[in-house]
């Protein structure tokens, strides 16, 4: 069979919403482009109305759904904020809403999928809490398995004066939880039970980060030997080596996310290591660029290779597509998704001309079509 000519995916965009004024949303709810795989360029092709501030999203591994937070202090009249799920077209990519259940803290700000696909772990910013929701049967999110409180602060009293738990993956294993929590400057290890949606602190608990470099996001490389922290406050990346049988980790380095001079204010947001596991991207805010490294295969650490402009304010989340042939930056203050070509050879990015209006983007997910 001939494969098609112009390949496409969908690019599942969340956003903040008017609903939130706080925020400054100005987005109707989460939006699906198409994809064009051979160019990179997104087409705007659904709009899914009245989902409340569906800032970070998650596909499920094996079935059509996508799992969307609910950043808000309160939800349905209770407080915390919630998971939605939703049923997705593969033929479309429209999505159909299905429930949503609380995740027991405010602010939830980021959420995965496990790889047993059963459980929906959630991160609780405000107040800086972990859940554990159930999959059942239909795609729908039933009610938390578990919930954990963290504890603690940090040196910066404005952001660090409690937890502010900011992203939960799970390891390669699917054993083990790991959730940077912004505020007690800490990635939190859990024993994760894939039958009960159970967590329990593993032996050591947690790794420390510098003193007020705020851990936000993390990704492990694709050989499940390494760990990828890129922290908020302090503008740097953090590798650390895993030990898969233990559950722990150990700091290899920590590298700056910013060209030597810059003194403007930054905050940097998200992290992803691409696909060939030869180099890690990294968004700085305020700088307004894509931070390059390459990475070291063998030792894990990582060596700049430069910065990219993202053509747009604020660039919160980006996406690599599976083949790792594009980058796409959303710009939240700017209200665009801006397409990068990646040299496969030295990880650098070269804009395609391709930019996608959508309002306040959050974060990008890709799914390949069928």
């Amino acid at each position: 069979m001939t494969a098609p000519s112009n390949p496409t995916a969908f690019a599942y965009i969340g956003t903040y919403t008017r609903q939130q004024p706080f925020m400054q949303g100005r987005a109707e709810g989460i939006y699906v482009c198409r994809l064009d795989l051979s160019s990179g360029a997104l087409e705007l092709a659904h709009t899914t109305p009245d989902v409340p501030n569906p800032s970070f999203l998650a596909l499920h591994p094996s079935r059509p759904y996508l799992y969307a937070v609910n950043e808000l202090p309160e939800v349905d009249g209770q407080p915390g904020g919630a998971v939605s799920a939703f049923a997705l077209d593969p033929a479309t990519g429209a999505l159909q809403y299905l429930n949503r259940e609380s995740t027991r803290g405010a602010a939830p700000c980021h959420l995965s999928v496990d790889q047993t696909g059963r459980f929906v772990l959630a991160a609780n910013y405000g107040g800086g809490s972990v859940a554990v929701l159930p999959i059942l049967d239909d795609g729908r999110v039933g009610p938390a398995t578990d919930f954990v409180q963290h504890q603690g602060s940090s040196v910066n009293p404005r952001r660090q004066e409690g937890p502010h738990a900011h992203a939960i993956i799970l390891d390669p294993s699917n054993r083990f939880a790991l959730a940077c929590d912004l505020g007690i400057d800490k990635v939190l290890v859990y024993r994760f039970d894939a039958a009960s949606g159970r967590l329990t602190p593993n032996d050591p608990p947690w790794a420390q980060v510098q003193p007020g470099a705020g851990p936000r996001h993390l990704e492990f490389h694709p050989n499940g030997r390494y760990l990828y922290v890129i922290n908020e406050l302090g503008s740097t990346v953090t590798v650390f080596a895993w030990d898969g049988e233990r559950g722990t980790l150990e700091e290899l380095q920590t590298i700056p996310t910013l060209p030597e001079g810059f003194t403007g204010t930054n905050h940097c947001a998200d992290i992803h290591v691409h696909p060939s596991g030869r180099f890690v991207y990294g968004s700085n805010r305020g700088h307004d660029s894509i931070v390059i490294y390459a990475a070291d295969t063998q030792r894990g650490t990582l060596t700049l290779v430069g910065h990219e402009p993202t053509q747009g304010r604020t660039p919160r989340n980006f996406a690599i597509d599976p083949a790792g042939t594009f980058l796409f930056a959303a710009n939240q203050a700017t209200d665009t998704i801006v397409t990068f070509r990646i040299d496969g050879e030295a990880g650098r990015l070269v804009a395609t001309g391709h930019v996608v209006s959508v309002p306040t983007p959050v974060c990008v997910k890709i799914k390949q079509s069928v």
